[in-house]
């Protein structure tokens, strides 16, 4: 089984599993698992791994519309040195800061190569929890900020001098939109971070919402770092839409709401399609009124 079909194969004796985080009485918890070979490429720092580990937990702790209040990681590694382990504890501090959380620690063990595993909390607000199963026809979709700067920094540090790789760590550290998270959590009907990527993320919403979707191309935000590794426009929306792992919130407002949310969100929203009844037959997701392929990040060596 891959990824998604353990998942559904779990769901039968763990409703949650498959939202982006559990909610056990007000307290959001998560928890993600990353390693050298499929989440780090040569060339990143432990700083920005770090950053980037615990920052994927909060990204969820985002999803929900919660509050984030603490993180803890697993560092394991064939040998550990001082150097590495304090750079990742700096960025895992600082990934926390940046969202009003705190780094409270973890475990060390020893492993065949680079591996960490983190867990977020926080808190519920009066809004409640903001699931992936609430979206109605009628309602914006919308995405925060800008898509395609993971694709963009693997591109950058394939190219391996280092000016690209200074380059691909920045973009690896991506801000977790919990500030965004919590300006949607009175308004939005359904939401979930983009870890999978955008085509993928809207099946999955589509999905758990029981709706259809349709996407407008041209609409979709796509970062400026896009610019620096595409070579046209076919291959922006594919890195933008399809490679994944860009920790952005998609999201569905009702649309009489969506200029209100909008203004709410400090990385900004934009409305790129619109929730549609669930169609009678594939596809549920389209754009420009074509099939959007379910296709995004997955957990392999490539």
């Amino acid at each position: 089984m891959n990824e998604r079909d353990a998942l559904r194969a779990l769901a039968a004796d763990l409703p949650h599993a498959g939202d982006d985080a559990a909610v056990v009485d007000g307290t959001v918890i998560t928890t993600d698992m990353l390693h050298e070979r499929t989440d780090f490429p040569p060339g990143t720092t432990r700083y920005t791994a770090g950053w980037r580990a615990v920052g994927a937990s909060l990204s969820d702790v985002a999803a929900t519309g919660a509050a984030a209040r603490a993180a803890v990681a697993v560092y394991a590694d064939e040998a550990f040195d001082r150097d590495e382990l304090n750079s990742f504890v700096a960025g895992a501090v600082d990934v926390c800061e940046a969202v009003d959380a705190e780094y409270v620690g973890g475990d060390l063990d020893e492993h065949v190569e680079f591996t960490t595993a983190t867990t977020a909390v926080g808190d519920v607000t009066a809004a409640g929890p903001v699931t992936r199963g609430g979206a109605r026809p009628g309602d914006a979709l919308c995405v925060t900020g800008e898509w395609g700067r993971s694709a963009a920094a693997l591109r950058l540090f394939k190219r391996g001098d280092e000016e690209a790789v200074e380059r691909a760590n920045e973009l690896f550290r991506f801000a977790p939109r919990v500030a965004d998270g919590l300006a949607l959590a009175d308004s939005a009907t359904a939401m979930m971070d983009s870890s999978d990527g955008l085509a993928r993320s809207c099946h999955q919403l589509a999905e758990a919402s029981e709706v259809g979707i349709e996407i407008e191309r041209d609409a979709v935000p796509v970062h400026p770092a896009v610019e620096e590794v595409a070579g046209g426009s076919a291959e922006r929306f594919e890195l933008a839409a399809h490679f994944g792992e860009d920790f952005e919130l998609l999201c569905a407002v009702p649309d009489e709401d969506f200029e209100m949310a909008a203004e709410a969100c400090p990385a900004g929203l934009t409305r790129i399609g619109r929730v549609v009844e669930e169609p009678e037959e594939a596809p549920r997701v389209t754009v420009d009124g074509d099939p959007l392929p379910d296709r995004g990040f997955t957990h392999a060596e490539e």
